[in-house]
């Protein structure tokens, strides 16, 4: 494909959140390549007092003293002479949350590849590790693709799978892919440079998307399924996380498991002591609610709660109802 079997191909890095920081890692012990620029989102006013922060990719490649991009539109004429005075010619991007315009897309040599974190075509877009998680997939894993024009529609060139258990939190499976997303794009480096490694078109009939995520989407609705909810407590940790509205406010569910098979005579949305335990009445069973925290309080076990404030909730008449 050229010398690069000589020498190392110039790359340059496009990324932004915590899942693309082992995948720099990566980059930067590859013989293959010569890590030349960092390209990331623009910091931002983060928290509550607003302060200025950068993302998790630009702070590192301050820390290593890379040459660091972060246009506000990286289809704008500035941002596309900035990275191409890179002269890359390799590129790959993990989690960078912009879309590449061709103009980018098209200037390195060996394309830019893209480390994504399932098994494409299935779940493409904003959200991979969630869906994977509300979906109950039975398997995940990372795909290496060339990216092309459109989302994450790109040919793989490489995957990595393991099974699910069934219990994973969102942030300790988006650790894990990221760890396995850098050990794939190493193995897979050499062969992609050399032209040993193929891209195989993806089969578009079977894709699936995946969307952004809104705070609207952490409430918990109880005429799903309790199996369903379950998964959604696991998901959408820490973003956009899980809640019930009650009559003493907002309650952010951590934790919960699915219960009992709920009487006839409870309506979905009740709320209701079960034992010890704190329980919403879901469309078909008990979700007993395992962690929660009332808004501006701090995490604490169900029963610690249900021996609290959540007494407030409970009625002789079969609870408050909560949605």
């Amino acid at each position: 494909m050229s010398d690069a079997g000589t020498r190392p191909v110039r790359t340059v890095f496009l990324g932004s959140g915590g899942f693309a920081v082992p995948i720099l890692e990566a980059l930067l012990s590859a013989p293959e390549v010569e890590l030349v620029g960092v390209v990331s989102a623009p910091d931002r006013p983060s928290g509550r007092h607003r302060s200025v922060a950068s993302t998790p990719v630009a702070a590192r490649a301050r820390v290593l003293g890379f040459p660091l991009l972060q246009p506000g539109r990286i289809r704008d004429p500035d941002a596309i002479a900035a990275f191409a005075e890179l002269q890359p010619e390799l590129g790959v991007l993990a989690d960078y949350g912009r879309i590449v315009p061709p103009a980018i897309l098209d200037l390195p040599a060996h394309g830019i590849l893209n480390l994504h974190p399932s098994l494409l075509p299935r779940h493409r877009g904003a959200s991979p590790i969630p869906a994977t998680i509300l979906a109950g997939d039975d398997e995940t894993g990372v795909s290496l693709i060339r990216m092309d024009a459109g989302l994450d529609s790109g040919p793989v060139i490489a995957t990595t799978r393991w099974p699910l258990t069934g219990a994973e939190l969102a942030p300790d499976l988006e650790a894990r892919a990221a760890e396995a997303g850098a050990d794939l794009l190493r193995r897979s480096l050499q062969g992609w440079i050399d032209g040993s490694l193929p891209a195989i078109p993806q089969d578009d009939a079977a894709a699936s998307l995946t969307r952004p995520l809104g705070r609207h989407d952490g409430r918990l609705d109880p005429s799903q399924s309790a199996a369903a909810l379950e998964r959604q407590v696991r998901a959408y940790q820490p973003w956009p996380g899980s809640h019930l509205e009650t009559s003493i406010g907002r309650i952010a569910i951590w934790r919960a498991t699915v219960g009992d098979a709920r009487p006839e005579g409870v309506a979905p949305g009740r709320l209701a002591a079960l034992g010890d335990s704190l329980a919403l009445a879901a469309m078909d069973r008990w979700l007993v609610l395992d962690e929660v925290q009332v808004a501006a309080g701090r995490r604490m076990s169900g029963p610690d709660f249900l021996r609290g404030r959540g007494r407030a909730l409970i009625s002789s008449a079969g609870g408050m109802p909560a949605g």
